[in-house]
């Protein structure tokens, strides 16, 4: 059984992460429509919230529960999981992601009410968080307790870096793409 439960938490987490990937950059897309001329607007702005709105429904938060079910199916057939430092601290990051899905529910309702949440800039950087929390996850949950809670900090900061700096790198070249072709 706790092999089976291991294939549907993998499988879920996989599926989340796609979606967690996804949906912010359908934010951008959202946001930015709102730049657009009226009628423009209008047309991606319905579309962006059917499709928020259908990933979210039917496959990320399904499969947010199919991540958490498959790995409480585990922890129930392996207790000792529970004293481990490395679980732990996989524990305390799907809570955060999960809490970070929970916002993302919330920008997908504001969203579909019109309702300005922020910048596609923003949701640019808001779009890394998954990125973020999936290194750390896999980081411990293979390399166990044998990886300190410093290593971690390390690799989540200098992740954020170079994440930091590759978005700059990509709004400067998205922007002097958009003033060739204007």
């Amino acid at each position: 059984m706790y092999l089976y439960a291991k294939i549907f938490h993998l499988v879920g987490m996989v599926s989340w992460m796609a979606g967690l990937f996804y949906l912010p950059r359908l934010f951008v897309y959202h946001a930015e429509a709102q730049q657009r001329t009226d009628s423009t607007r209008d047309i991606l702005t319905a579309q962006y919230t059917i499709m928020q709105q259908r990933l979210l429904g039917i496959i990320t938060t399904p499969a947010m529960l199919m991540t958490w079910l498959g790995g409480l199916t585990m922890v129930g057939h392996n207790t000792a999981l529970l004293s481990q430092r490395w679980f732990i601290v996989k524990l305390v990051l799907l809570v955060a992601l999960s809490g970070y899905h929970g916002w993302m529910s919330g920008v997908v309702r504001k969203l579909a009410r019109g309702d300005h949440v922020m910048t596609g800039d923003r949701f640019r950087i808001m779009n890394e968080v998954p990125t973020i929390a999936l290194v750390l996850i896999v980081t411990y949950a293979v390399l166990r307790d044998s990886v300190g809670l410093l290593f971690g900090a390390l690799v989540a900061a200098g992740l954020t870096v170079l994440l930091g700096i590759g978005i700059q790198l990509y709004g400067v070249v998205r922007r002097r793409g958009e003033a060739k072709r204007a």
